[in-house]
């Protein structure tokens, strides 16, 4: 079973940075996409960005020019990064580490979450 573990969420003032990890384990087959999305009390969950197995990226336009999404590969180990400079309040939301596996389908997996508050 693939395992998403986050760290990095915390309480930042406005104008603040914040980087976030995860690291995937126990990936057997191929990672197409892995990213960040974040849910806000009585939001639904909305894509914040991610990285596509070629090297490519997807920014939504809340954050584009202000977070950076990059990965590592380490071993049995995939890890993705959001480096989150110029931290709003509207930026406070759970953040979801999210990775998309190819096999012989396609697999979704989520880790469990970590809160980033922006306090104005």
């Amino acid at each position: 079973q693939v395992q998403l573990v986050e760290s990095g969420g915390g309480l930042v003032q406005a104008g603040g940075s914040l980087k976030l990890s995860c690291a995937a384990s126990r990936i057997i087959f191929s990672i197409n996409r892995m990213g960040w999305y974040r849910q806000a009390p009585g939001n639904e969950r909305e894509l914040v960005a991610v990285i596509i197995s070629g090297g490519g990226t997807n920014y939504a336009d809340s954050v584009k020019g202000r977070f950076t999404i990059s990965r590592a590969r380490d071993n049995a180990e995939n890890t993705v990064y959001l480096q989150m400079n110029s931290l709003k309040p509207e930026d406070t939301a759970v953040y979801y580490c999210y990775a998309e596996l190819v096999g012989l389908r396609i697999y979704e997996y989520w880790g469990q979450g970590t809160q980033v508050t922006v306090s104005s």
